[in-house]
């Protein structure tokens, strides 16, 4: 298989266990300590970086350090937005897409080298 394509779907994977890592405890452990939804995140954050440290790897040997990380916030909010509109109830406001034309600006000036060839 394709290496960027390994590294965009182990990527992707990665994203989705680092939003519920990161922000599902706001929803469904709101009434708990802080610790015990700390202690959770990690739990769920180790799946995130076994995923994450091999799609990095992988990604390096095809892209460079800035075009990896670049990568990484399209798929960051490629997966956020969804979580954040149909998991967490949030309103979908023009300002999601003014960031994602920003993103694909940074895209766009990142890969530039390897559209223009």
């Amino acid at each position: 298989m394709n290496r960027y394509l390994i590294t965009i779907s182990l990527l992707t994977l990665s994203n989705v266990f680092m939003t519920f890592a990161w922000y599902a405890h706001l929803k469904n452990l709101a009434d708990k300590p802080w610790i015990v939804a700390a202690f959770l995140s990690w739990g769920v954050a180790l799946f995130e970086y076994l995923l994450q440290v091999p799609a990095n790897r992988i990604g390096f040997e095809v892209m460079n350090l800035g075009q990896l990380k670049i990568l990484q916030e399209v798929i960051t909010l490629t997966v956020f937005v969804p979580f954040a509109i149909f998991y967490m109830k949030e309103k979908l406001t023009w300002d999601y897409l003014w960031a994602g034309l920003c993103i694909l600006g940074a895209v766009f000036f990142i890969m530039r080298a390897k559209l223009t060839g």
